[in-house]
């Protein structure tokens, strides 16, 4: 039996190396799950989670990472693992929603907060109502679709508001848990945990679950490789190569996103280039500029 045609590449991404330029572009730029093992033990955390029977106090978790290294997609993941396969509930005729993920608002706003439960939820929401009456409408709305798992994303931003407003929604986040008797999935950077850990009672039910930056290591080298496979070039590049796999981390700072974003910079412009291969010496060329720089410029 012959050799298949481009065996460095996933068997599901050989048929797309011949395709033409122009989608190949658009797959290499499409988002993709890449397992690796943190972010598979994040998934089987939360798994368990979702086993709980309810309780007074349940156990939730708070999922700790920089910006940009992963921790968005890890919960969407779950979140798509976990979608309703269009069941109703027999209490309210409601669709359920086992897993449900809101954004935290910009500030620890509880109304804001409230209307982004009621969106998530596909629920009307008449924005001049008042707090006491979107809050009533959210959480029989949560009852109604049987969510078991309420996610949080950014939830760093409670640091945004003054001191009173960080401690009510605190207080919020706290009253939630009692309530619905779920498990709560806090998502942000280690300034969630910074606002957690203020306070005492909440501090004692979030276990934290780092996602750290990457360094120089065989997992690192991994992903590369499960990465490189996902992108439709016709020739190798080794990017696990260690001088290579090390000019990425360096020039991403450690950070998933960024290596994700710089690799597929790089294997953009080679396709444009008519190259079939991302080169190491090319990525100084692609206009790629390093989170470190991003922020003195921001600055």
């Amino acid at each position: 039996m012959s050799d298949p045609a481009y065996p460095h590449l996933h068997p599901v991404m050989r048929p797309w190396a011949d395709a033409t330029a122009q989608v190949r572009i658009r797959n290499i730029r499409t988002d993709r799950w890449l397992g690796y093992a943190r972010a598979e033990a994040a998934l089987a955390a939360m798994d368990d989670l979702l086993t709980f029977p309810k309780r007074t106090r349940m156990p939730n978790l708070l999922l700790v990472g920089a910006s940009n290294n992963g921790k968005t997609m890890i919960v969407e993941k779950f979140r798509r693992a976990h979608v309703s396969g269009g069941e109703t509930d027999p209490r309210g005729g409601a669709i359920a929603v086992p897993v449900l993920k809101v954004q935290m608002p910009p500030a620890p706003s509880e109304r804001r907060f409230f209307s982004a439960v009621l969106e998530a939820l596909g629920a009307p929401d008449r924005s001049n109502e008042q707090l006491a009456a979107k809050q009533d409408m959210a959480m029989r709305m949560l009852r109604a679709t049987d969510v078991r798992m309420l996610v949080i994303d950014e939830v760093h931003n409670i640091l945004s508001g003054s001191r009173d407003q960080q401690r009510r929604f605190l207080n919020l986040l706290r009253w939630l848990g009692n309530e619905l008797q779920i498990p709560l999935v806090a998502v942000g950077t280690s300034e969630a945990l910074r606002a957690i850990q203020s306070d005492d009672q909440l501090a004692n039910r979030f276990t934290p679950f780092s996602l750290p930056p990457w360094r120089m290591d065989q997992e690192y080298q991994r992903l590369l490789n499960t990465l490189e496979a996902m992108l439709p070039l016709r020739e190798p590049s080794n990017l696990s190569d260690p001088p290579f796999a090390q000019k990425l981390l360096s020039a991403a700072d450690g950070i998933l996103g960024e290596v994700v974003s710089l690799v597929t910079a790089a294997a953009t412009a080679a396709i444009e280039a008519g190259e079939e291969r991302i080169r190491m010496e090319k990525l100084d060329d692609i206009g790629f500029m390093p989170p470190q720089e991003r922020r003195r410029v921001a600055g």
